[in-house]
This record gives C-alpha cells, sequence and structure tokens, in this order.
C-alpha cells in the first residue's frame, strides 16, 4: 500500500497583485517596493516579497508568495515537521533529517510546529458540525484524557483532560461539545455511564459491537463453566440473539429471564444463577441501544474508528519523554491522533 501526503506548495514570487488591503479591506494600491528574502525550505531557498501601499488608508503590507509567510520557514516545511513528529521521531531526529536536505532547524522550532500545528487543527474543527461522534476515554502519561473523533471522517474533534471515571466533568465536556458542533449521536462503549449521558443531553447512543460482543462472549464463557447443564441452553439461545440482533431481541431475553427459577438479588453474593440473570436483564434493557444503527443509516455499528485514533495517539506517546505542560501533552496527542493517510 502507498500513502501519499499531499504538503502545500511553495512559489518563489506572488504576481498577481492584492484583492484587498488586510487593514481597511480597499482595492488600490501602490506597489512599495520589493525584497529578496531568504527561508527555510528543501526546495527553494529564495523568495520575492512584494510590498504595497493602500490609497485609501495610507498603510503599508507585505503580499507574501504561496506558502510563504513572515515566517522564515515556508508552510511545507511547517507540515513535513509535524508529520514526520506525528510518525515518532523525536525533535532531535527531526533536525538531523531536515539537515540532509540542507534545512537547518532548532528542535524548538520543531516543537512550535507541533504546537501550531494543533492550534490549527482545533480551529479548522471548531464549528465544524459533526452529527454522529465517537467518544472514549483514554490513560495516557499517567493521566486521563476523553476523545471525540467525528465519525464522519474519522477525524479527532477534541481531546481533553478529563477523566472518564469523573462523569460530571465528562457531562460538562460532552455538553460543551454538544453545542459546539451540533451532535445528533454519540457512539462509545457499554459503560453505564454512557447511558445516563445520553439521556441527559438527548443524545442519539449506539452500543460499540465490538465492546458488546466481546463482554458478553467473555461472560458467556465463565458462566459456562460455572452454571448447571440444565441451563447451558440460555447461553446458546443468548449467542443466538446477540449474533442475528432481531427487533425483538430484547423482549426474547426478557422472556429467557422469567424462565429462571427465583429473582434478581441487589447486593448480595450471587451465584452463577444469579450472574446469569443479571446478564439477561442487562442485554434486555438495553437492547435499543445495541440496535440504534438499524433505524439510521449513518450510524456505526462499531466505535473502531475512534479507537484507531487512542491507538494513534499511544503510540505517539510511548516514543515521548515526557511533556512539560498539560496543554503540551493535549496538542502533541491531538496532532498524533490525526489520520494522515
Amino acid at each position: 500500500m502507498s500513502i501519499v501526503l499531499q504538503l502545500s506548495q511553495v512559489k518563489r514570487n506572488k504576481l498577481e497583485r492584492p484583492k484587498e488591503c488586510p487593514h481597511c479591506q480597499g482595492a488600490t494600491f501602490q506597489r512599495w517596493g520589493e525584497q529578496t528574502r531568504r527561508v527555510k525550505d528543501s526546495q527553494i531557498r529564495t523568495v520575492k516579497v512584494f510590498r504595497y501601499r493602500c490609497s485609501t488608508c495610507r498603510r503599508t503590507f507585505r503580499h507574501y508568495p504561496d506558502g510563504i509567510s513572515h515566517a522564515q520557514q515556508t508552510e511545507r516545511m511547517k507540515q513535513l515537521a509535524v508529520i514526520c513528529w506525528s510518525f515518532g521521531l523525536s525533535y532531535r531526529k527531526l533536525e538531523a533529517i531536515l539537515s540532509a536536505f540542507g534545512v537547518s532547524l532548532s528542535r524548538m522550532s520543531g516543537w512550535r510546529d507541533v504546537q501550531a500545528g494543533a492550534e490549527g487543527i482545533r480551529r479548522r474543527k471548531q464549528w465544524k458540525p459533526a452529527r454522529v461522534v465517537g467518544v472514549d476515554g483514554a490513560w495516557v502519561n499517567g493521566q486521563g484524557v476523553m476523545v471525540a473523533v467525528d465519525l464522519g471522517d474519522g477525524q479527532p474533534l477534541e481531546i481533553g483532560a478529563v477523566d472518564e471515571k469523573n462523569m460530571r466533568a465528562v457531562t460538562r465536556w460532552l455538553k460543551r461539545l454538544k453545542q459546539q458542533h451540533n451532535i445528533g449521536a454519540i457512539v462509545t462503549d457499554d459503560l453505564a455511564m454512557y447511558r445516563t449521558l445520553s439521556e441527559k443531553l438527548e443524545l442519539g447512543h449506539q452500543v460499540c459491537h465490538f465492546h458488546l460482543r466481546r463482554w458478553v462472549g467473555r461472560a458467556c464463557w465463565d458462566l459456562g463453566n460455572r452454571l448447571s447443564e440444565d441451563w447451558l441452553w440460555i447461553l446458546d439461545r443468548i449467542k443466538v440473539i446477540m449474533e442475528d440482533l432481531p427487533p425483538d431481541g430484547g423482549q426474547l431475553l426478557l422472556d429467557l429471564y422469567k424462565q429462571l427459577p427465583g429473582h434478581l438479588k441487589i447486593g448480595q453474593e450471587r451465584t452463577p444463577l444469579d450472574e446469569l440473570r443479571h446478564l439477561l436483564i442487562r442485554l434486555s434493557e438495553n437492547w435499543e441501544r445495541y440496535t440504534t444503527f438499524f433505524h439510521d443509516p449513518g450510524l456505526p455499528w462499531t466505535n473502531n474508528r475512534t479507537e484507531q485514533a487512542i491507538g494513534r495517539m499511544k503510540m505517539r506517546a510511548r516514543t515521548v519523554r515526557g511533556y512539560k505542560t498539560e496543554q503540551g501533552m493535549l496538542n502533541g496527542l491531538l496532532v498524533s491522533s490525526v489520520n494522515l493517510t
């Protein structure tokens, strides 16, 4: 598989005149000189920058070629620095690699490029509508973070320094995201907290089937080793229902529960039969959240894209010696979680 990364084009000069004054939006200018500037780039060493004077406000301004700004680095080199860091290079190795192309870039400049890259992602995503969002928590370098991914394009919306165990903090964080991005539904794992959150914030909710089938499979395997043979057929029925996902699956599971002797015990030590009752009730009560994707074609049935973003984030975090500030950590995690392919 080949991966193609598109970098910004850089031109030596700007032949087109500016369309408006950046200070007053005036449309009439006089050329007020030119300058040849040295830039840090792998292909271009110098560019020509023209200066103009606005006939309306009498102020001057520079008109830069494509891919050039007031910074000495070109936009292409800034993007390349961010990409190399995202792929696992340290700032020291980044400095060494770019020097092979004749570009002298300090480690501090590379760090600033990564921080600026994260801020650029935030600006682009700040008010971006995202109807369906994957939400999950992660533990990185000893700190809990929450990750929100737009499941439409698979790119992260936000990474927040919020512990998934702190329901109040997660509620505030998700409420702000809902208002900012007009979120209509979330895809999460099967934590009970997300059921409460989706009801409180009036969000559609789909439970990720990867998580669901994994924990149900483990529960059935464990109960199969401890239950009486008289009840093993119920485990087989649960497996068939989870595989077929019938519309009335919740009722079928409830009917199975009613065939068990006794009642569900709360606050007491559970027997294997009690655990089977609890499993059936849990699956029955949450059946609508397991099958929401049937009623909404735009809703995925797994949270794989969020898991992939977290995976990229954790892989990069393992090679970072340490983040000195919380904001620096969040910026680094955001940049590394972006899918560059």
